[in-house]
């Protein structure tokens, strides 16, 4: 059981397809997405590493070319999203450019610049080794490459040089910079686009300027002229199809479109959002896209208007804990700055971004601005409390509690209340009370006092209006508090104060007891649920504590660095994080036992930093007995690499399972008895490869249908006797049917290679006399009746 990525667009550019749609890679897969509807209508799946380049294929502009950090090249139909060919290359490629005649230009591990030959030839996965270089010590951002005019030369910057090679004359001339001009401007390359038409190239540099060069053919006589709008680092640079505008991107957000006949003229598209990392022009010239640095692509049209939004899972740095909203189940945590964003995890798109800071952000760096470190939401969902912050490395601490109310009719959260100064230090934990009776929000601070904060009338305005007001503040001896947490009914309060927890009742505010263990500070506090919420879990750097709150003993406790604890909301079911040798193990239990219900090592690399549990839509019906902890909800957590992983459950069990996985899966799990549970690797039930194939090959592609129910009717028998073999006679078939274009012939070749080896056991299972009786039986059954239904 493997976690799976929340994919997110890599920093890539996005391309258009000639049919208007836009592929750009994100994680492993490359999306397809509609201009028009902004719904992502395929997925190609199939790279095992990062998808770092996509590029339309010249010759068919149904197809695309993408690479990745797996080291293989692959053909796609993206109109169906059908893998033609597979091109295995031995090396990681971390971008690709464009193809010339049969080879693709592409930058490998040691980042040269080489023409990499693609054999023509039938097998679907086929190596291509043959490659041969022609730039050396290129920049590893592929916009710091470019092909010109045609695919005649190429031109690469890195650091304060230009490098232009041109393929028929094998000749390479380079210019370069002084570091800095007479007004101290910095002259280091940037970016670099050339004009699709004319013998120009356009660069950008780090203090903001564009430089067009002409005359470039000549070490002695080329030219530049310059440009300047840009108040920081020119970050992408893109001339449009016929080569009449030239557009740029940076920091400021600001779509900036050159005119190239009038040198001073210019028009702009500002406030889209984040920095721009990547221009890209369709075809016909008619559309543009900007894909910038928090992971959204906008779509604007020529005329400078915003047609669409495509909204990745923002990034940037996480503060808050990671919530879901009990109204809307989305998975919510900081977003752009000062915003938090609401982010489906069942639509894979972001829902709304709330602005909680409600100003406006000024990109520049070294600014302290406010930015959201806290958040919680009520157990219904109607109350959202925030806190922000600014001069978090200075002492100047300025900090706000913001609580929000759920408007039905705008269908979104608006600020009821802001207190100011709500602690004299930083605020460190909040948690709202779960219970139904009164509106509770718990506060816990650097300045040794937890408060209490209570919903209530304004009496001075005499209306029904509600506010928030200070209740009760504690304190425990001038310690420190850090944690807080209630119990499930909300009749009790746990704080941590250091190395001790106490015990309050929410009704009285009276200390009820403390609860101490060996040396250290609390990590973490969390209360047990439903038929343990008896139970009260605490962690230290170096132990896993269960306390009896009916007794005020230590039930049980345990030797474990856990770095993050969670309890699921619909279960009794509990997680713990645990970091060791670089890696992050994860521990399923129940407070009850102390033996875990199930566990995987290394989950991750590094350590894990949030997590939060997602509540199901409907619960399973079914699933494998060690994932039954998953039944109801699902678990998502965030590494030290901003990256959102997915635990990967078992899908319920379905009939292709049960008719080709079950005996396999008994074979594995009486070899895998002796291996040590915490090494165990369960995978998910795979069925035939046939079966996939016939489901997900577009109709238009598959072979006749009497072939396809004679292969479905043996792909479901279980050889006992060795490894079976596809008849002559169906293979001689479906080569009769073949297309005559050579790019479908090589996917037709493809896909009933594919098949053939569907029906191929790896390995002959063991089985019962009962089961080789069933299976004679099965056999000898006529399923002539199937083919001529299907004829018919």
């Amino acid at each position: 059981m493997l976690p799976s990525k929340q994919r997110l667009f890599q920093e890539r550019p996005a391309y258009f397809s000639k049919t208007m749609f836009l592929l750009c890679a994100s994680g492993d897969l490359v999306k397809v997405f509609s201009t028009s509807t902004e719904e992502c209508v395929h997925v190609l799946e199939g790279h095992t590493g990062q998808v770092t380049g996509v590029i339309l294929n010249p010759t068919n502009h149904l197809q695309v070319y993408s690479c990745s950090a797996d080291g293989t090249i692959r053909l796609w139909d993206f109109i169906d999203g059908i893998l033609i060919k597979i091109f295995v290359c031995g090396w990681p490629i971390f971008s690709i450019y464009t193809q010339v005649s049969k080879s693709v230009f592409v930058s490998p591990e040691n980042f040269q610049l080489v023409a990499l030959h693609l054999p023509k030839v039938p097998e679907q996965e086929v190596e291509a080794r043959e490659m041969s270089a022609v730039l050396c010590n290129i920049s590893s951002n592929p916009g710091s490459t470019a092909m010109g005019r045609g695919g005649e030369y190429v031109a690469s910057v890195m650091g304060r040089q230009l490098t232009v090679y041109f393929f028929k004359k094998l000749k390479t001339y380079r210019f370069s910079l002084k570091a800095t001009d007479k007004k101290g401007a910095k002259n280091a390359f940037t970016c670099v686009a050339c004009h699709p038409k004319d013998d120009c190239i356009a660069t950008g540099h780090e203090d903001g300027k564009i430089r067009l060069w002409r005359n470039f053919n000549q070490k002695k006589e080329y030219t530049y002229s310059t440009q300047h709008w840009h108040h920081d680092a020119v970050g992408t640079l893109c001339f449009t199809t016929e080569g009449m505008h030239l557009l740029s991107g940076g920091v400021e957000s600001v779509l900036v479109q050159w005119h190239c006949e009038e040198v001073n003229k210019k028009d702009f598209l500002p406030r889209l959002g984040g920095a721009i990392s990547h221009i890209c022009v369709s075809p016909d010239g008619q559309m543009y896209s900007t894909s910038h640095l928090d992971n959204k692509i906008n779509i604007i049209h020529c005329s400078l208007k915003l047609s669409a939004v495509i909204q990745g899972l923002v990034k940037g740095n996480i503060w808050t804990d990671l919530m879901i909203d009990p109204r809307t189940r989305a998975l919510v945590m900081n977003g752009r700055p000062g915003h938090l964003q609401f982010y489906s995890l069942q639509q894979d798109k972001q829902l709304y971004s709330l602005d909680i800071v409600q100003q406006e952000y000024i990109n520049q760096e070294g600014l302290d601005q406010f930015e959201v470190m806290r958040a919680a939401f009520s157990v219904g969902g109607t109350w959202l409390a925030t806190v922000e912050e600014r001069g978090r490395c200075t002492s100047d601490l300025e900090s706000s509690l913001k609580l929000w109310v759920y408007n039905e009719k705008a269908q979104s959260f608006e600020l009821n209340t802001t207190i100011t100064a709500a602690h004299q230090d930083r605020i460190m934990h909040m948690c709202f009370s779960p219970s139904t009776e009164t509106t509770m929000l718990v506060t816990t601070a650097w300045d040794n006092q937890f408060k209490v904060w209570l919903l209530g009338l304004d009496s001075d305005t005499q209306k029904e209006h509600a506010s928030w007001s200070c209740d009760y503040v504690g304190s425990y001896h001038g310690l420190q508090p850090t944690n807080c947490c209630f119990s499930s009914d909300g009749s009790l309060l746990a704080v941590s104060f250091k190395e001790v927890v106490t015990i309050w009742s929410s009704d009285t505010w009276e200390l009820l007891t403390t609860l101490c263990q060996p040396p250290g500070p609390i990590r973490e506090l969390c209360f047990g649920r439903l038929s343990c919420s008896k139970y009260l879990l605490g962690t230290t750097a170096k132990n896993l504590f269960c306390w009896n709150l009916l007794t005020c003993s230590l039930e049980w406790s345990t030797p474990m660095d856990v770095c993050l604890l969670r309890s699921d909301p619909l279960s009794e079911n509990v997680v713990a994080f645990s970091l060791h040798s670089g890696n992050t193990d994860l521990f399923v239990f129940r407070p009850s036992e102390p033996r875990p219900l199930f566990t995987q090592k290394a989950v991750c690399g590094g350590k894990v930093q949030r997590c939060v549990f997602s509540p199901r839509e409907e619960p399973l019906d079914s699933c494998d007995e060690r994932f039954q902890w998953l039944n109801r909800s699902r678990l998502y957590f965030l590494t030290e690499l901003m990256v959102p992983l997915l635990v990967d459950d078992s899908v319920a069990v379905t009939p292709f399972y049960l008719l080709l996985g079950k005996h396999r899966q008994q074979q594995e799990e009486k070899q895998n008895s002796g291996v040590s549970q915490a090494a165990d690797r369960v995978q998910p039930p795979q069925a035939s490869v046939a079966i996939k194939e016939l489901l997900h090959t577009p109709a238009h592609v598959l072979p006749a249908a009497s072939f396809l129910c004679s292969m479905f009717v043996n792909s479901l028998l279980i050889s006992n006797t060795g490894k079976g073999k596809e008849p002559a006679e169906q293979v001689e078939e479906s080569e009769k049917e073949e297309d005559d274009s050579e790019e479908e012939m090589e996917t037709h070749d493809y896909e009933q290679e594919v098949r053939t080896q569907g029906s191929v056991e790896e390995a002959p299972p063991l089985l019962s006399k009962a089961e080789e009786k069933e299976l004679r039986r099965v056999r000898k059954t006529d399923f002539s009746w199937v083919t001529n239904l299907a004829s018919s």
